[in-house]
């Protein structure tokens, strides 16, 4: 059968390049919402986020000096706690008057809840006795004076080493340096500072004198906080993600502009009628 010649194909021609646009721009914007809807699902929001930058490198400076007594134990488990139960990945430093590397940057933050049992309190405690914690492995032979200046000093060395983009240390001790460490303490601290080093302190239980010194030397990007105490023997709460808002309200977004696409976009196609 001959083709029959149609004067109104430049008026087809037009609305089909109409039309291509528009499949063109919501093809575009429905992949754009494919990928932030996995994003939104890859990344949920969660109601604690680490206490450092979620990126390998960051170090803990724990304090097992002399001048840390039991009645500061269950500061130290609980602040340990909470960095396990936030996650992130983190190195250790422990120090006394000297200071060793207990876990390279980049350890999970699992790796810090054996060693937040040896601070742990009994769960039954008969009245009036003091709780008996475990004997730790820093007791007998690494504890003695306070020189903070050591761990800080060490956390700064191998943030270095391990040029991390972005370093940051959270320093756990009651504050009390030994006064013959200040003067290297501020040399450390003004270090800190050159070198663009966000520290964080949790301090346990500390003197006011000792906080009001720390406020002036540790400058903006620094902050001193108050350990938590934990009031009963049960578990730390770990954190929750909160509802997807976000996903929902692009997965409508996504269902309205697949419907748009078929309605608007569909390709004109030609045929012979049945019968």
């Amino acid at each position: 059968m001959n083709a029959i010649p149609y004067t109104g194909t430049a008026a087809f021609a037009r609305l089909a390049a109409r039309t291509r646009r528009v499949r063109t721009a919501l093809a575009v914007a429905l992949v754009v919402l494919v990928l932030v809807a996995a994003l939104a699902v890859l990344h949920p929001r969660s109601s604690a986020q680490p206490i450092l930058a979620p990126q390998a490198g960051g170090v803990v400076v724990l304090d097992l000096s002399a001048s840390i007594t039991q009645d500061t134990y269950s500061r130290i488990h609980q602040s340990l706690s909470e960095l396990v139960a936030r996650g992130g990945r983190y190195g250790l430093v422990v120090f006394s008057n000297v200071a060793y590397e207990a876990l390279p940057p980049g350890t999970p933050a699992s790796a810090l809840a054996p060693i937040a049992r040896y601070f742990a309190a009994p769960a039954n405690v008969p009245r009036g006795e003091q709780p008996t914690f475990p004997v730790n492995p820093w007791s007998a032979t690494f504890t003695s004076g306070t020189e903070i200046s050591q761990g800080l000093d060490l956390a700064r060395t191998i943030e270095l080493r391990n040029h991390t983009r972005h370093p940051a240390v959270v320093l756990i001790s009651d504050l009390a340096d030994d006064p013959n460490d200040l003067q290297r303490l501020n040399t450390v601290l003004n270090e800190y500072q050159v070198g663009g080093f966000r520290l964080r302190i949790i301090a346990l239980n500390p003197a006011p004198s000792d906080v009001a010194r720390f406020k002036g030397l540790i400058g903006h990007a620094s902050s001193i906080i108050a350990a938590g105490l934990s009031t009963s023997n049960g578990p730390l709460a770990l954190p929750h993600t909160s509802f997807p808002t976000l996903f929902i309200v692009l997965t409508v977004v996504l269902t309205v502009l697949l419907g748009a696409f078929e309605l608007w976009a569909a390709r004109l196609s030609w045929g012979h009628p049945d019968g």
